[in-house]
């Protein structure tokens, strides 16, 4: 039986932990070769020394399991870090098929408290780490098409979050980090729709070193999978990487659980037309003060209704 992932190779950055450690688990289990990327860093915050620990303990894993892996340690953060990333993939295995971007790191801090080094680094983290990678393999993959005269084979998986969806008091730098990433994966899969890749966007809820404040609260079932368990996501990711979502393009996810809800662009919920030649602030005021008076407070997007787990 030929798997679903056999003859494609994938990157999975931070995959030496949680999130990134399954979803390199769960491509090699579907037949990809993987190069398993983590910076090796024991702070969630980004802190302390850089390990080729992590890196190298999963892909040990993935090899003992009869897969193909290697590990990389490199920042994706730096951009040339990030096209030695490619390279390795394409010298490793002739060619890379799939990017998974999941490295991330956290500085949460409220924003009227929140130092321009806390913000700097989040978005050069999540945001910039996504491009850089998208950036080299997107040529990659442009480079193969051209010299074949056709569209070749291609999967990005970015990796966003609730906090871009309903806000996040106490990450903005965070949250606006994973809204750029919305934005970056929906112009990356118009750009390259034409040479055979696609980009769609996750937003995973799981337990792991990034979240353990966030859902200390909700407790371990004494038997089977924890509905947190970054397991939950990682199968998502891989029908994303396989050739079966050939059709998925430029979507957006909500993954955890045993759950996946697959999210509309923003939709209109009221609009107004001037009466006149342009709105006066009495109009306005005529208009969106009654609508905004009857709705709940801090009301977001509805699709965060969705989101809803049961505390332990």
């Amino acid at each position: 039986m030929t798997l679903p992932l056999e003859g494609r190779s994938a990157i999975v950055t931070g995959a030496g932990r949680g999130l990134g450690r399954a979803e390199a688990l769960e491509l090699a289990r579907l037949g990809a070769a993987v190069v398993v990327n983590d910076y090796g860093q024991p702070g969630r915050d980004g802190s302390g020394a850089a390990s080729a620990g992590p890196a190298e303990q999963v892909a040990a894993e993935i090899r003992a399991a009869g897969g193909t892996a290697v590990a990389h340690t490199g920042d994706v953060a730096d951009f040339r870090q990030a096209e030695e990333l490619v390279e390795l993939a394409v010298g490793a295995f002739g060619k890379l098929d799939i990017l998974v971007n999941n490295a991330g790191i956290l500085r949460d801090r409220m924003v009227f408290s929140m130092a321009e080094e806390e913000w700097d680094a989040v978005i050069r983290v999540h945001l910039k780490g996504h491009f850089n990678t998208t950036r080299f393999a997107a040529a990659h993959w442009r480079q193969r098409s051209k010299a074949a005269g056709r569209p070749v084979y291609g999967r990005i998986v970015n990796t966003s979050s609730e906090a871009f969806l309903a806000g996040s008091a106490g990450q903005p730098n965070y949250a606006a980090a994973k809204g750029g990433i919305v934005g970056l994966t929906t112009s990356t899969a118009l750009a390259l729709a034409r040479y055979g890749v696609t980009a769609n966007v996750i937003c995973p809820r799981a337990r792991t070193r990034m979240t353990e404040d966030v859902f200390a609260g909700f407790g371990r079932p004494e038997e089977g999978l924890d509905p947190l368990a970054p397991e939950h996501v990682a199968p998502l990711v891989g029908y994303l990487a396989s050739p079966a979502a050939a059709g998925v393009n430029g979507r957006l996810f909500v993954v955890h659980g045993g759950m996946v809800a697959v999210l509309d662009r923003p939709r209109v919920q009221v609009k107004y037309d001037s009466e006149r030649e342009a709105f006066t602030y009495d109009e306005l005021d005529a208009l969106l003060t009654p609508y905004f008076a009857g709705r709940p407070e801090g009301e977001t997007f509805a699709a965060a209704e969705v989101l809803s787990l049961k505390r332990g």
